[in-house]
C-alpha cells in the first residue's frame, strides 16, 4: 500500500539554481533587532495563525497533497495547529502516522491536536547551542526517523540555519522531503537582518540556499499563492490583489514552499520522487 494520499493538480513549481560555490552569509546576517532568548519572547501563547485564512486553506490543500499517510511527521517551530489536512488527522487517530513538534511554547504544543500527547513535542530553542533537532531526544519512542519535515512560515527566525537544516537531514529518511512554507509576515523584531533586506523572490532564494548548503537535494520552489479558477495568479508577489474582481479583497496573503528532498543512497539527482511529488 503506497504510504502517500492520492495526487492533487500540482502546484507550479519551479528549481532551485545555486548561484554560489560557498555558503556566501556571514554571521552579520543573522543578527537580530532583539537579541534576547527566544524562550523569552515565545514566553506568552499566542493562539494566532500568522497567515490570512485562504493561505492557511492553501497551505492544507498542499499538505494534502505531499504528505504520507503513514510513518513520522516532525513540524518544526510548531505551534497550536500545524495546518495539516483530515488524512494527517485521520492517520494519528488510527495510529497510522506518529506527528513530533518542536516548539517554543508548551501551552501552544499542548493545545495541538495532531500530537499525540506531551510525549510527541518538546520545548526546545532551535537558536541555541548546538542548534539541533536531535537535542529533542525522543527518547520514549526510541531512535526517531522521519518521512517528512514541515516547517511554516518560521524559517526566517532561525539564526543558524544552516546548523538546523543539517541536522534535519541527519534526522531524515531516505528520501525523505523537508517542506519549508514561506511568506511575508513577521515578527520584525525577531527576524535575522538579512531577510528584511531581501524581496519575497530574494527569500525564496535564501531559503533556498540554506537547504542545498545543508545538503538537500533537488531543492525547488512552489508557488502556492492566491489563483483564480483558471489557475491564474490574481497576486503580485507582496499579495496585492492585481485582477479587477469586486469579490477578492485587497490583499492575500503570498505563500511559497521552498522544499528538498533526502537523497536516496545510489539514486541519480533528480530522479523519480513519485506521483506526489516530493513527498
Amino acid at each position: 500500500m503506497s504510504t502517500h494520499p492520492p495526487s492533487l493538480p500540482p502546484f507550479p513549481s519551479k528549481p532551485y539554481t545555486p548561484t554560489h560555490t560557498t555558503w556566501p552569509y556571514t554571521p552579520l546576517d543573522f543578527t537580530r533587532h532583539d537579541s534576547s532568548p527566544d524562550t523569552l519572547f515565545y514566553l506568552t501563547p499566542r493562539f494566532v495563525t500568522h497567515i490570512d485564512a485562504p493561505a492557511a486553506r492553501r497551505l492544507t490543500a498542499y499538505y494534502a497533497s505531499v504528505l504520507p499517510c503513514r510513518g513520522a511527521i516532525l513540524d518544526l517551530c510548531a505551534s497550536w495547529t500545524c495546518f495539516y489536512p483530515t488524512h494527517i488527522n485521520q492517520g494519528v487517530k488510527n495510529g497510522d502516522i506518529n506527528v513530533y513538534g518542536i516548539g517554543l511554547n508548551a501551552a501552544e504544543l499542548g493545545a495541538n491536536t495532531a500530537f499525540r500527547g506531551p510525549g510527541y513535542w518538546r520545548v526546545l530553542d532551535l537558536n541555541a547551542p548546538p542548534y539541533d533537532v536531535r537535542g529533542a531526544a525522543w527518547s520514549a519512542q526510541g531512535d526517531v526517523r522521519f518521512d517528512a519535515i514541515t516547517c511554516a512560515v518560521s524559517i526566517d527566525y532561525l539564526t543558524h540555519p544552516l546548523e538546523v537544516c543539517s541536522s534535519l537531514l541527519g534526522a531524515a529518511k531516505a528520501g525523505a522531503a523537508l517542506h519549508v512554507v514561506v511568506s511575508n509576515r513577521c515578527f520584525g523584531a525577531k527576524v535575522v537582518r538579512r531577510w528584511m533586506e531581501l524581496d519575497e523572490v530574494g527569500r525564496l532564494e535564501f531559503v533556498g540556499d540554506y537547504l542545498h548548503f545543508a545538503g538537500w537535494s533537488d531543492v525547488e520552489i512552489v508557488d502556492l499563492c492566491a489563483r483564480d479558477g483558471e489557475g491564474r495568479r490574481v497576486t503580485d508577489e507582496r499579495g496585492t490583489v492585481v485582477v479587477g474582481d469586486e469579490g477578492l479583497p485587497g490583499h492575500l496573503d503570498p505563500l511559497w514552499v521552498v522544499r528538498g528532498r533526502k537523497r536516496v543512497e545510489g539514486a541519480e539527482k533528480g530522479g523519480d520522487v513519485g506521483a506526489a511529488g516530493l513527498g
